[in-house]
């Protein structure tokens, strides 16, 4: 038999790669809230993966609580994630996956572009998403890896942001309010270099947005956590010193 694969949190994104795994011929050990981690940890002690698919907010708090035999098997799969979310507990080298599909309740799942997969269990999870026909690709290295997630942090944090204005699909963000997104764009860039300590080229990470607005022309900007990821954006941007002025006039008049 093969070794288990462990998911921390098995919501809608969480269900997708489990039935994944399972076509792989992996055993799934689902973690829950009301479950001992350390229990499990001791029934299980080497799991091939240990994917944590838990919310955004949900992630800090989950790392705390990772048993130390399954440090070297970590796998992540959150939004808005950065190297520094795991280097904040000394994990060095987890398997990350930068997703691009959309899973509601009730809905299948929709694709926008390939999701890029960095690590140790990258081709485990392609393979799992292959099997339920969600196209993924591994990357080669870090620096892809870091690259990847700017860019769907840029998509979403702009996409976001933009919709908290304009109310539509993001057809119409890059058609109809381009300065805007591009104004956005930029500040969400200046942030993400400064929580990266790093620089990009720019047209590049434009050019990623402009190919995840490509992959669903359909796709609405604007989700429920939008003024939550604008008021993050800005607490960071304030610790950063940054200006983000166009940031800031939305969120003046649309969340403070």
């Amino acid at each position: 038999m093969k070794n288990p694969v462990v998911f921390i949190g098995i919501g809608e994104m969480g269900g997708e790669f489990a039935r994944g795994i399972l076509r792989l011929g992996h055993p799934v050990i689902p973690v829950t809230r009301d479950m001992d981690i350390q229990e499990v940890a001791k029934a299980y002690p080497e799991p091939q993966l240990v994917l944590v698919s838990v919310a955004e907010n949900d992630l800090h708090p989950a790392l705390e609580k990772l048993p130390s035999q399954w440090h070297d098997r970590l796998g992540l799969l959150q939004n808005e994630l950065l190297p520094r979310d795991w280097q904040a507990h000394s994990f060095s080298n987890p398997t990350v996956i930068s997703v691009w599909f959309e899973k509601k309740k009730g809905q299948d799942f929709k694709v926008l572009i390939p999701s890029p997969a960095y690590g140790p269990q990258a081709q485990l999870l392609t393979d799992a998403l292959a099997s339920l026909e969600i196209p993924a690709r591994v990357v080669t290295d870090e620096k892809a890896l870091l690259d990847e997630l700017v860019i769907k942090n840029v998509y979403i944090l702009t996409t976001n942001i933009s919709g908290l204005i304009t109310q539509g699909n993001v057809s119409d963000l890059w058609e109809n309010h381009r300065d805007l997104a591009t104004e956005i764009a930029n500040e969400v860039i200046d942030l993400q270099e400064w929580l990266t300590n790093s620089s990009f080229k720019r047209a590049r990470l434009i050019e990623g947005f402009v190919e995840g607005i490509n992959g669903d022309l359909e796709h609405m900007c604007m989700g429920r956590s939008a003024p939550a990821r604008l008021s993050r954006a800005i607490a960071l941007a304030d610790e950063a010193g940054l200006a983000v002025p166009r940031m800031r006039e939305i969120y003046n008049l649309k969340v403070k």
